[in-house]
């Protein structure tokens, strides 16, 4: 089976909108439900978690309802961070999912995801155990040297990468295993899942993803999402 993990336990500070930003609603509707719909209506998608920020789960539940997410599962709470609620949602589903199924994870405030990119990141996971969303970098980088750059650094060295990532329910759970034993969390900076698989020496599989494929972190990003929409409804003015 394929399972989604949608991570909605962040607060959103900086969207500055009052309520995590997850929950704000675009056209009259709220971003996490645009979000869900593209799981809810995609093939190889069998089933739906979600990770909760703490306080908002009833609230969640009834956008699940009222947009009649019927894939969904089961709700958990979300962690202190964001590596700690996809750590909740993984033990969320011991005794639910198979060693061999397939666990995508995504953030919820990520709505500009369409079926392709779920259905490549599946197929790559598939193949080689996990999928990463990634795209070639259209942008030019340079070093961080206080006001300046000292160095330009070729963009051919990098790849942009996103959500969703997918795995192997095994590989993860035995991959936090690892971060655990190894105190990765105490001996690290940057707690994301890409970052302990790089310093656990495992390779991330690239599947295909998109540069208009964003994560709503500003009042920018929600306003190009509403123009998004709009132009989907609206295509010919």
């Amino acid at each position: 089976m394929n399972y989604v993990i949608i991570i909605a336990g962040g607060v959103g500070t900086r969207l500055g909108a009052g309520i995590p930003k997850q929950f704000v609603d675009v056209l009259d509707k709220p971003v996490i439900a645009y979000t869900m719909e593209h799981f809810q209506n995609h093939p190889e998608i069998d089933a739906i978690e979600l990770v909760c920020v703490d306080g908002y789960q009833e609230h969640l539940k009834r956008i699940v309802e009222k947009y009649r997410i019927t894939k969904v599962i089961k709700i958990v709470k979300g962690g202190s961070e964001y590596e700690y609620s996809i750590m909740n949602g993984v033990v969320g589903l011991e005794g639910i999912a198979k060693p061999d199924d397939i666990i995508m994870i995504h953030w919820s405030a990520s709505p500009f995801i369409n079926e392709e990119i779920i259905s490549d990141n599946i197929r790559v996971c598939k193949d080689k155990g996990n999928a990463i969303t990634a795209c070639y970098s259209y942008l030019l980088y340079g070093s961080n040297d206080g006001n300046c750059a000292m160095k330009a650094i070729s963009r051919n060295s990098f790849m942009t990468l996103s959500a969703p990532q997918s795995f192997i329910y095994k590989n993860i759970v035995d991959l936090y295993k690892q971060v655990e034993e190894k105190n990765l969390f105490e001996t690290i900076d940057e707690h994301h899942t890409t970052v302990f698989m790089a310093n656990l020496g495992i390779p991330l599989f690239f599947s295909k993803g998109s540069h208009t494929n964003i994560k709503i972190t500003t009042k920018e990003d929600l306003d190009l999402f509403r123009g998004y929409l709009l132009n989907l409804k609206y295509p010919n003015d």
